[in-house]
């Protein structure tokens, strides 16, 4: 069955109207575009969820710093609409900037904590951008639900935090990272690695695990972060702007493992900048 694409916030409200009226929940999956097994699993989560998903894709450019690639942002709507119709997706959202931030828009949502390391210093004012949009997203859409995916794990902890603090009143779900065969995460930003790069950025995900292996196994946190980022050099990253071990729901840096902990990277390998995470489990006492 087609899906139901509604560019104005006018249409949105009438289609959402239809779903409200016959008492049927909402799901909401917040996307960018350029969609992948990863974006189609949260579609799948949120029909079990929710009686109704809605998919939203929008390249935001508040989130996007002056250095960035939102020119070079990947964008296919078309193949995304026959991915969100191949997994049964009842609604897509797709405004423009204009139906985003209409003339004289001047308002933005800052989310302290959580938000002030990792890529809050690689990329600052980036989480500013991001609050701002998915809070105008759940006030469009009031959904139930809403699922993002576990990869941009500082991303799901600023919602989190933000859905607490402003009493949004939405369920807030991470779903687990899809990855490739090799282990890759899957980021809409992997079609920038050329192929000989591409077989090189399977080590970031393989360093990252005998990292957290070594932590949860008893090793010094400085010194297994410090043999992660020298395998990373070695296998062609840089600039490496993080590896950190940090508690799961502050996102504080640690330096043991106790708890719930995450163990969180980002680096460039040649001019994709690839970020990753995982929890670090077992961690002996």
């Amino acid at each position: 069955m087609p899906v139901q694409i509604v560019r104005s916030v006018a249409a949105l409200r009438t289609a959402l109207a239809a779903f409200r009226d016959a008492r049927e929940t909402v799901a909401l999956i917040p996307t960018m575009g350029a969609l992948h097994a990863g974006h189609l699993r949260l579609v799948e989560e949120g029909k079990a969820r929710a009686a109704r998903v809605v998919a939203s894709i929008f390249v935001n450019p508040t989130q996007f710093g002056p250095n960035e690639d939102l020119s070079a942002y990947p964008r296919r709507e078309a193949e995304d609409i026959a991915k969100l119709e191949g997994a049964a997706c009842d609604l897509l959202w797709a405004p423009d900037a204009a139906a985003m931030y209409p003339a004289g828009f001047s308002s933005s949502i800052h989310v302290g904590g959580v938000t002030a390391g990792l890529e809050g210093v690689s990329r600052p004012g980036h989480f500013d951008g991001v609050a701002t949009v998915v809070a105008k997203l759940f006030n469009q859409v009031r959904p139930d639900v809403a699922l993002f995916g576990e990869k941009d794990f500082q991303q799901l902890a600023m919602v989190r935090r933000m859905v607490a603090d402003l009493d949004f009143g939405i369920d807030i779900v991470g779903v687990p990272t899809v990855r490739e065969g090799d282990g890759l995460a899957l980021s809409s930003r992997n079609v920038y690695l050329d192929a000989g790069e591409r077989v090189a950025a399977a080590a970031l995900p393989r360093i990252l695990a005998a990292a957290a292996t070594a932590i949860a196994g008893g090793a010094p946190v400085a010194g297994a972060i410090d043999t992660a980022r020298m395998a990373l050099a070695e296998a062609g990253f840089g600039p490496i702007d993080y590896v950190a071990l940090c508690d799961a729901a502050t996102l504080q840096p640690i330096d043991r493992c106790a708890g719930e902990t995450r163990l969180l990277v980002a680096a460039k390998l040649g001019r994709t900048r690839l970020i990753d995470n995982i929890p670090v489990t077992s961690c002996q006492t």
